[in-house]
C-alpha cells in the first residue's frame, strides 16, 4: 500500500507549500480536488483543460519532489437538479485526467430530485411510506443509470480506467449494496472509494466492507469518525447539527486515531489486504478542532505504523 492525502486537507496553503509538506512528512502522493464541494484552491479545472503546458508544469511540481498524483477528486453532486455545473465539473475532470494520464477519478454517485417537478435532492433511507419506492425508481431508472452509462463511456473515451465512488450519505450510492447495484448495471469502470468515516455514522462496519466489495475497491479514504455516545443515545446517528459544534453532535469527523485507535486501523489495513486491495490510502483531514497540518501529521504517523508497504514473501519450507 502507498500513503497520501487529499489536497483539501491543507486547503489553506499554496500548492508548492503543500507539496513541500507532503515530501517532508513522508507520503508518496496527493489526491487533488478539482471542483464540486471544493473551491479547488490547488487546481484550476478551467485553466488546465486542454492546456498541456499548465498540465506539465503541475505534474512536474510533483515529480520534482518524488511525489505522484494519486487521483483527481470531483466530489460533489453531479446529479443536482438545479446546479448542472457539478455534473459538468465531473465530466471535465475526466477529460483533464485523460489528458494528464491519470487513471483514477474520485467522485460521488449523485443524488437527483425525487420527481421531475422537484428542485432539491431527495435522499431516501426508509421503505415507508410507499412513495419512497416511487422516488427510488425515478432516481435510479430515469436519472442515475442513464447518467452513469454516459460517464462510463466518457471515461473509456478518455483513458480513465477507474471511477471510485465514495460511499457517502445524501447520495444514491452510499453503502456496499448500492455500489454493487450500480456497478452491475454500468460495468467495472465504476468501483468504490471506501471511506470508513461515513460507514461509521451510517451504522455499517468498515471492517466487513472490504470483503463484501472485493475487487470493486478502487480507492480508500483514510478518515476517522468520533461517535459521541451520550449524544447518540438521545438523538441517534441521524445528525443534522452544525459540523463545527462537535460537543453537540452524535458523530463528527476527526483526526485518525482520535475516534478509533491504532489497533482498529491496523485491522482495517489488514482486512483491505485480505480483500486483495494493495493501493492508496489517502488521508482526508476534516477535524475542526485540530490544526490541519498537525492533524495530518498525526494521521500520517499512525498509518505509517500500521499499514503494510512491502510485498509479502512468506513461503512454507519444503520439509
Amino acid at each position: 500500500m502507498k500513503l497520501g492525502f487529499v489536497s483539501d486537507s491543507l486547503g489553506g496553503v499554496p500548492i508548492d507549500q503543500l507539496l513541500e509538506h507532503a515530501k517532508r512528512i513522508g507520503v508518496s502522493g496527493v489526491e487533488v480536488n478539482t471542483c464540486g464541494w471544493s473551491t479547488a484552491p490547488h487546481f484550476s479545472l478551467k485553466a488546465m483543460l486542454g492546456n498541456r503546458d499548465a498540465q506539465k508544469a503541475f505534474l512536474d511540481g510533483f515529480a520534482d519532489r518524488g511525489l505522484e498524483v494519486i487521483s483527481l477528486n470531483a466530489n460533489g453532486n453531479p446529479l443536482h437538479p438545479t446546479d448542472p455545473t457539478q455534473g459538468e465539473g465531473l465530466k471535465n475532470t475526466i477529460r483533464v485526467a485523460g489528458e494528464m494520464g491519470i487513471k483514477t477519478v474520485c467522485t460521488m454517485s449523485g443524488l437527483p430530485a425525487g420527481s421531475p417537478s422537484d428542485t432539491m435532492p431527495n435522499w431516501v433511507v426508509s421503505s415507508w411510506p410507499p412513495e419512497t419506492q416511487a422516488i427510488l425508481r425515478y432516481q435510479w431508472e430515469e436519472k442515475l443509470l442513464p447518467f452513469w452509462e454516459e460517464i462510463v463511456t466518457l471515461a473509456k473515451e478518455n483513458g480513465v480506467e477507474r471511477i471510485a465512488l465514495e460511499l457517502h450519505g445524501n447520495q444514491c450510492v452510499y453503502n456496499v449494496p448500492s455500489l454493487l447495484k450500480l456497478r452491475q448495471a454500468v460495468g467495472p469502470t465504476v468501483g468504490a472509494n471506501l471511506d470508513p468515516s461515513h460507514l461509521f455514522w451510517m451504522g455499517a462496519d468498515p471492517l466487513i466492507a472490504p470483503e463484501a466489495l472485493g475487487d470493486a475497491i478502487y480507492h480508500v479514504h483514510a478518515k476517522d469518525t468520533f461517535l459521541n455516545a451520550p449524544k447518540q443515545a438521545v438523538t441517534s446517528l441521524l445528525e443534522n447539527g452544525s459540523l463545527m459544534d462537535i460537543p453537540a453532535r452524535s458523530w463528527s469527523y476527526i483526526t485518525l486515531g482520535f475516534g478509533h485507535g491504532e489497533e482498529w486501523w491496523r485491522q482495517f489495513c489488514y482486512r483491505l489486504k485480505m480483500a486483495g486491495y494493495d493501493g492508496w490510502l489517502s488521508i482526508e483531514h476534516e477535524d475542526v478542532l485540530l490544526n490541519s497540518l498537525e492533524g495530518l501529521e498525526k494521521s500520517v504517523a499512525l498509518l505509517q505504523s500500521v499499514m503494510p508497504s512491502a510485498a509479502a514473501d512468506f513461503r512454507p519450507q519444503a520439509i
